[in-house]
């Protein structure tokens, strides 16, 4: 017999436009909307804007580096400064694209750095973790309901085409989900289960948000099945000697 065991709901928030830099308590603006351990997921582009990390072009001061580069990879002089002063490591440089390892430690495409639904050039948030827990503590603050705060973008993967939301803050939940002892269906003791959680869930309100001009930049998801803790999303970056695609 087939019986419904699970539903998750997955709402999306529309938003005012923010060009960036306004003073928003973004727990104020959502505070009727969320239920107790609900999880809710943001776009680090709010999150971006509204910490001032947008920088334009004319007051970036371009080094003899980033135009060699520049004219390598095929982007303006501008973007490619901003995403060398992001980086900590260039890992691969190819047409359109540099692979960086970013100061929080994150391998992706061109640190980061993003003209999508920005004026200007956006980096990510500083200390993205900081956020998801200051705006977890808000939510608590004006409505005494427990969530799970991440904050979310958009990465490639090794071997696979197109991007995926990945958890990039975390605040309320655990990041990584360690099932390791639990059994399985036939009672069978799980020796190596690790699961993303966060990334599941960034990857969830994704498809919510969308990636173009959808403006729904806060995503509220209800009735998963997730474990509430002191989680981080530093615990979902892989250590250096643990990379095999490096």
């Amino acid at each position: 017999m087939v019986r419904i065991k699970r539903k998750v709901e997955v709402i999306g928030l529309e938003l005012p436009i923010f060009k960036g830099g306004e003073e928003v308590d973004i727990a104020e603006l959502i505070k009727d909307f969320v239920e107790d351990k609900d999880i809710v997921v943001i776009a680090e582009t709010l999150i971006s804007k509204l910490e001032g990390r947008i920088l334009k072009k004319e007051e970036i001061k371009v080094s003899k580096e980033a135009l060699e580069l520049a004219k390598k990879v095929g982007k303006e002089p501008e973007v490619v400064q901003a995403i060398l002063d992001e980086a900590k490591e260039i890992v691969r440089v190819g047409k359109n694209f540099i692979i960086t390892e970013t100061k929080h430690g994150f391998v992706c495409a061109n640190s980061g750095v993003d003209e999508s639904n920005v004026i200007g050039i956006k980096l990510l948030p500083e200390d993205p973790d900081r956020s998801a827990e200051r705006i977890r503590r808000r939510i608590k603050e004006l409505t005494g309901k427990d969530v799970g705060v991440i904050i979310s973008d958009s990465f490639g993967r090794p071997f696979r085409k197109g991007s995926v939301g990945v958890a990039i803050g975390v605040s309320g939940i655990l990041a990584l989900w360690d099932r390791k002892g639990e059994k399985d269906l036939f009672g069978r003791e799980l020796k190596s289960t690790e699961v993303a959680i966060a990334d599941e869930l960034a990857s969830m309100a994704n498809v919510v948000m969308g990636e173009a001009n959808e403006g729904i930049p806060i995503v509220i998801i209800r009735k998963a099945n997730v474990p509430f803790g002191e989680g981080r999303g530093r615990d979902l970056i892989r250590e250096k000697e643990e990379d095999v695609f490096r």
